[in-house]
């Protein structure tokens, strides 16, 4: 129904930045929330921010407050995730993920899911 893209993903230094995209397509998507979630090695995944269907509403993990921030492009079709002060503990596979529901932060509200995108933040 939603097929997702991820990109931006890489290797950055700690206290820099990157900004990760996820790509949407389907007629559907723009009444889904979008999420971010992560998976570090060796941790079950985990959710990091998401953003309303209409873009008005976010939410954040505690570990997310004050250095990321999500947002949706002015088509409409795109979410970034701006992440700033990066630090080694944020090194994980990012997952873009939409839901149904018209704010989730559950992953088991998530239906869509991309393939992923890998962070490193080195020392």
């Amino acid at each position: 129904q939603v097929q997702l893209v991820e990109s931006g993903g890489g290797l950055v230094q700690a206290g820099g930045s990157l900004r990760l995209s996820c790509a949407a397509s389907g007629r559907t998507f723009s009444t889904y929330s979008t999420g971010w979630f992560r998976q570090a090695p060796g941790k079950e995944r985990e959710f990091v921010v998401v953003i309303s269907r209409s873009g008005r509403s976010t939410g954040y993990a505690d570990s997310a407050k004050g250095r990321f921030a999500i947002s949706r492009g002015n088509a409409k079709n795109t979410v970034y995730l701006q992440m700033n002060s990066l630090k080694p503990e944020d090194t994980a596979v990012y997952y873009c993920a939409a839901s149904p529901r018209g704010f989730a932060t559950r992953e088991q509200d998530f239906d869509s899911w991309g393939q992923g995108t890998q962070v490193t933040v080195s020392s």
